[in-house]
């Protein structure tokens, strides 16, 4: 899988679970930032 194919797989998820990139990140332990690059491919 590239990078971009996954970051649409992680923001598809994440929105049926109804969870903003914050509440993601904060159950991850990370920052928001970092869900966002990686829902953009970076």
């Amino acid at each position: 899988m590239d990078q971009i194919k996954i970051g649409n797989f992680i923001s598809e998820k994440r929105k049926e679970k109804k969870l903003t990139q914050s509440e993601l990140a904060e159950k991850l332990g990370i920052t928001d930032r970092a869900i966002s690059k990686w829902e953009r491919g970076l």
